[in-house]
């Protein structure tokens, strides 16, 4: 192993920490380490200022953190575009029955949108036809997490919706 080899991975505990406070999430930083050092070891051979090894080795996770948060954000976006074409889709339909179903979509929308964005983002993404593990990876999150994120939300629309059919 080379000098600049032993020198990224001996970074592991100290870009460990840095993505933890990037993230705020344990799976999501390992991910990031994994990424940087990665990035830092394809790239290896166009680092030259040998007194600012850590800046460069900061600035390659900074700039992975940046580049992820846009795409998601860019994903959330489009899966927002899409669930707002398919509500509209659904209020499109008879007459006679437009304004029963109408209504009970503003009422679900009402209680969704109650719910704490970081649960309602996973529920509408699985509305939207998104599966598990495909929710929890866009989301940097466990499996788990996602299930009872789902969870709660099913639970919560149940309660409310039966109290509002009263």
């Amino acid at each position: 192993m080379d000098k600049l080899t032993s020198k990224i991975v001996g970074m592991e505990s100290e870009l460990r920490h840095f993505a933890l406070k990037l993230t705020a999430d344990q799976d999501s930083a390992n991910d990031l380490v994994q990424d940087c050092m990665l990035k830092a070891l394809d790239n290896k051979e166009k680092f030259v200022h040998a007194q600012n090894f850590k800046g460069w080795m900061y600035t390659i996770m900074r700039n992975l953190f940046i580049n992820n948060y846009r795409r998601v954000t860019r994903e959330m976006s489009m899966m927002d575009d899409s669930y707002s074409i398919g509500r509209q889709n659904l209020l499109e339909v008879e007459d006679g029955e437009r304004f029963e179903y109408a209504y009970d979509l503003k009422e679900l929308h009402k209680v969704i949108n109650a719910v704490p964005e970081s649960m309602r983002k996973p529920f509408l993404m699985y509305v939207a036809g998104f599966k598990y593990n495909e929710i929890a990876e866009k989301m940097g999150l466990p499996i788990g997490t996602i299930k009872s994120r789902l969870f709660f939300v099913r639970k919560r629309l149940q309660r409310e919706l039966k109290e509002f059919g009263k």
